[in-house]
């Protein structure tokens, strides 16, 4: 299927990769964990998002899915929906220069009632070639936004 011809700056995103990550917030215990995150074309003007994670177990530990919509050349949104009872808002722009491509994102939270409060939250993410860098920092009503996960992932498919 061809790529919708706004995407064409990410087409080097679409696929599968895999790696491993590190969690860490001030509330919580440092842990590793394997990610998975899959954008796949489907010919709209956007990607869809998949994203998995789970311990050295094989336990599932997260997922979210989403929309990674780029309405303008530089101009990137994403919208996630999580397990955990919040729906991420998340703008921000793009580069991209020969094959790397960096995307730098900041969102806004709606939680549910009995959910965990997340007041904000900031996305990077770094493709040169077949390495992705992710990182997330979040923003609870106890603490102020600082770095939560980091992941480096290879594409796998």
């Amino acid at each position: 299927m061809d790529l919708h011809p706004a995407l064409q700056p990410l087409a080097t995103l679409v696929g599968t990769w895999e790696g491993a990550g590190h969690g860490e917030y001030p509330n919580i215990r440092p842990y590793g964990y394997i990610e998975e995150l899959t954008f796949t074309n489907i010919g709209k003007p956007f990607l869809v998002y998949r994203q998995r994670t789970w311990n050295s177990d094989n336990q599932l530990m997260h997922v979210e899915t989403g929309y990674l919509r780029l309405p303008s050349p530089e101009r990137v949104e994403f919208v996630l929906a999580q397990p955990t009872g919040q729906v991420e808002l998340a703008e921000g722009h793009l580069e991209a220069v020969d094959r790397a491509v960096r995307i730098y994102l900041e969102g806004k939270i709606l939680n549910t009632s009995t959910a965990k409060q997340v007041d904000a939250t900031a996305r990077r993410y770094t493709l040169i070639g077949d390495e992705l860098a992710t990182s997330f920092d979040m923003a609870t009503g106890q603490y102020p936004i600082q770095r939560h996960l980091t992941s480096e992932l290879t594409r796998s498919k």
